[in-house]
């Protein structure tokens, strides 16, 4: 069997037999991997606690027909450890396992880009420096924009008409521009839309939320930790509907975030 190496996020574990456990990785060269453990379950497991979910590892491992077998684990970065005592930033974690799995639906296609945005948002989330919530969104809205769903967000999603990600002397700018208040958020046609292009059912959303959703998409985490909670919990919602519609999959993670 062909052996080679690489280094991932451990995504998700479950049981084979009495004593295995296929691993679920999102590796750095070889994308999405299944393989398997073998006796990790077993108390003297030499390296069963290394390749718990959340865990950043080097792998060797043998390359199979259906599954690899792995045969060293070395953990590089154990991110786990600081989430579990943390309920918020433990679901919004699990959250962002599920979404980078579902965003890389086909095994052993390279993705390294959603690899490198999955270690940034999960040292995110330890770091402590900003609130689990919006590091999530920001995640999934990075998510969204690498595999090219990126929301529309100052100009029309459907006609491309230009318009203002905000209110205030933004707003004022945008309009002698040319630009003008987008009032609605349409999750089908991929953003936000002018009233001309406006569907039935679109929401409404104020425009310091739509600016809080440009901020995490751009990094700009100024302007995101001075939103107030109203517009997070709005931007949440979005983000979240937008997503699982792009995906055509609900993340049942996102049921036991905390929208606070």
């Amino acid at each position: 069997m062909q052996l080679y190496r690489d280094d991932g996020i451990v995504l998700r574990t479950q049981k084979l037999g009495e004593a295995d456990r296929i691993i679920t990785i999102l590796g750095r060269t070889s994308g999405r991997i299944r393989a398997v453990a073998k006796g990790v379950r077993r108390t003297k497991s030499r390296f069963g606690a290394r390749l718990e979910p959340f865990t950043h590892v080097d792998l060797m491992l043998h390359a199979g027909r259906s599954l690899d077998v792995i045969t060293q684990a070395e953990v590089i970065r154990p991110y786990g450890e600081p989430l579990t005592g943390d309920y918020p930033r433990y679901t919004a974690g699990v959250a962002m396992l599920e979404t980078a799995e579902r965003f890389t639906p086909v095994e052993k296609e390279p993705a390294l880009r959603q690899l490198l945005l999955l270690i940034g948002g999960l040292r995110a989330l330890t770091g402590a420096e900003h609130a689990p919530g919006l590091v999530l969104d920001a995640f999934l809205l990075r998510s969204l924009a690498v595999a090219g769903y990126a929301p529309a967000l100052q100009e029309c999603a459907r006609c491309g008409a230009p318009g203002s990600a905000s209110g205030g002397a933004q707003a004022e700018g945008d309009s002698a521009r040319g630009g003008r208040r987008l009032p609605a958020f349409a999750v089908a046609s991929g953003g936000m839309v002018c009233a001309t292009c406006r569907p039935p059912g679109a929401a409404s959303p104020a425009a310091p939320t739509v600016a809080l959703m440009l901020d995490l998409l751009r990094g700009d985490w100024d302007g995101a930790d001075r939103s107030e909670r109203r517009h997070r919990v709005e931007c949440s919602g979005l983000v979240a509907a937008y997503l699982q519609w792009h995906l055509e999959h609900s993340i049942r993670s996102l049921r036991h975030v905390e929208r606070i």
